[in-house]
C-alpha cells in the first residue's frame, strides 16, 4: 500500500475533504466526551479497571460507567472511583466505613474487595479518610473486558501508535464511492 502515492494522486479538493472529514470525527468524539461529562457530573464518566483489586466484582479491563452527582450521599458498600493527591491514576474501590461529623461533613474509608487491608496506605501521607472532593465518580454500570484495548495500548505504546497511524491513514485515504 503506497500511502504517499495515494496522497499525491488526490486532487486538492479530495484531500481537503478527507482532512475535514478526519477533523469532524475527532471533534465529534470530543463533543460526545464533554457531553458525557456534563450529563454524569463526573470529570471522567468512563474508566477502565486497571488491576485485580476489585475481583470478583470487577476484573482487570472492565469498563465502568460513572456518575458523580453532588447531592447524592455516599453510602457504605458503594463502589467509588477516587483520586489521591500525588497519584495520576484514579482508583476503583468500595466504601467500607462512613464517618459523619456533627457539621454534616462526611469522610469515608475505602478498600479493594480483593485486598487484605483498607486503603489508608494509598492515601497521601497523614490522610486517613477520603472526602467527597476526592471522588471522581461512582460506578453505575460496566462492560466486562472492553477496556482491555486501553490496557494493551498503554502496555505496548508502539502498538498504540501503529493503530492510530493505520486509522488515520484509512480516514484520510478512504474515497467515497
Amino acid at each position: 500500500m503506497d500511502v504517499f502515492g495515494d496522497l499525491r494522486r488526490m486532487n486538492k479538493r479530495q484531500l481537503y475533504y478527507q482532512v475535514l472529514n478526519f477533523a469532524m470525527i475527532v471533534s465529534s468524539a470530543l463533543m460526545i466526551w464533554k457531553g458525557l461529562i456534563v450529563i454524569t457530573g463526573s470529570e471522567s464518566p468512563i474508566v477502565v479497571v486497571l488491576s485485580g483489586s476489585m475481583e470478583p466484582a470487577f476484573h482487570r479491563g472492565d469498563l465502568l460507567f460513572l456518575t458523580n452527582f453532588q447531592e447524592d450521599p455516599i453510602r457504605a458498600g458503594e463502589i467509588v472511583v477516587f483520586k489521591v493527591e500525588g497519584r495520576d491514576i484514579p482508583i476503583v474501590h468500595r466504601v467500607i466505613k462512613i464517618h459523619e461529623k456533627e457539621n454534616g461533613n462526611i469522610k469515608f474509608l475505602t478498600k479493594g474487595d480483593n485486598n487484605e487491608v483498607d486503603d489508608r496506605g494509598l492515601y497521601k501521607e497523614g490522610q486517613n479518610w477520603l472526602e467527597k472532593k476526592d471522588v471522581v465518580g461512582r460506578a453505575r454500570g460496566f462492560l466486562p473486558y472492553v477496556g482491555m484495548v486501553t490496557i494493551i495500548m498503554n502496555d505496548y505504546p508502539k502498538f498504540k501508535y501503529a493503530l492510530l497511524a493505520v486509522m488515520g491513514a484509512y480516514v484520510l485515504l478512504k474515497r467515497e464511492s
